[in-house]
């Protein structure tokens, strides 16, 4: 029957999670948990799900292999910790927490637990940032020489939840939520670790106490420049990453579209979509379990992220440039 496995939350992002789960077949899901218990109902007809209103009542009744966390950020530490003491496998919706002391308390329990753990930073698996992973690696276009990523979107719409508005249970707006997922695909595409940030940051949105921009200048362990500009209000939407090399320069746009340029114009670049980035992302979870080893979005590397956002944070509030903390190396 495979790996008997449970979704706890039915909001937005589950039904991405259950399509990469149908895409394994080793993985059989079991049930469904959300505090809205029609809407969990909803959501797991298609596959007959077991649905509960408690997901701790789930665990404990259906005892499943592996659990997959699609909460509110402040309930990730929570749910993952129960999960991993009742002997789950691990997938986390991205960020892994709200900070580092409570990425340190799941990091401990799944260590405690010898079970397996892993964050859904989809960045990992999107076919054009692993193109220009590859790029980047084979040193084609020469050294790399600084990095612009720039997302920009409305941030306060009103279909999006307000647990995102709070800090005390988002962990932080823009930053936390978009901002990680620049940090993540600069740091994996170029694999090096921002170990310094000077950031400002704007709180105008209309709803909440987080912030609906920021302005970051970083740079790696080498000393590359990188400019992380993010938007979350009104405005015409964008999501670029440009790298910029002695030889050439890489752009990937919206995480779909690759382009190089070797001293002219950009070039489009086919990329080999093949099977869809949660597909993948489960593909390496489950390769993670069978096998022992840490997968690509281990909570290590997915601790730095969370670091990286910290120091943000705390750059903005004190005025000037800090060093990360430090954290494990990329995979």
């Amino acid at each position: 029957m495979g790996y008997r496995t449970a979704v706890i939350g039915a909001g937005r992002i589950a039904n991405s999670h259950l399509s990469g789960v149908r895409a394994i077949p080793e993985f059989a899901l079991v049930a469904i948990a959300d505090v809205n218990e029609e809407r969990a109902r909803e959501l797991g007809q298609t596959d007959r799900l077991n649905c509960y209103a408690d997901y701790r009542e789930m665990i404990r009744e259906e005892k499943p292999d592996a659990a997959i966390i699609a909460l509110p950020h402040y309930l990730h530490r929570e749910a993952a910790v129960f999960c991993a003491e009742h002997g789950c496998h691990l997938m986390i919706e991205k960020p892994m927490a709200i900070s580092l002391n409570e990425c340190d308390e799941i990091s401990a329990a799944v260590r405690r637990s010898g079970v397996m753990a892993m964050v859904g930073h989809t960045q990992h698996y999107m076919a054009a940032n692993r193109t220009a992973r590859e790029l980047v690696r084979n040193g084609s276009l020469g050294k790399l020489v600084m990095i612009n990523d720039t997302r920009h979107g409305d941030y306060f719409s009103a279909d999006r939840p307000d647990w995102f508005f709070r800090k005390e249970l988002a962990g932080g707006g823009r930053m936390m939520n978009l901002g990680s997922h620049s940090i993540d695909r600069i740091q994996w595409i170029t694999d090096r670790s921002i170990n310094k940030v000077k950031a400002s940051l704007t709180f105008y949105g209309n709803r909440g106490d987080v912030e609906g921009s920021g302005l970051v200048y970083s740079e790696n362990e080498e000393g590359v420049p990188i400019m992380i500009s993010q938007s979350g209000y009104k405005g015409a939407p964008r999501n670029e990453l440009e790298l910029i090399f002695t030889g050439g320069m890489i752009r990937v746009e919206g995480g779909g579209a690759l382009s190089v340029s070797r001293g002219g114009s950009y070039e489009r670049v086919e990329v080999d979509s093949g099977e869809l980035l949660f597909a993948r992302q489960y593909a390496d979870f489950l390769e993670a379990i069978r096998s022992g080893r840490e997968p690509e979005c281990s909570l290590d590397y997915a601790r730095g992220v969370i670091a990286v956002v910290e120091s943000i944070y705390r750059s903005h509030e004190c005025g000037h440039m800090i060093e990360v903390p430090k954290t494990a190396k990329i995979l």
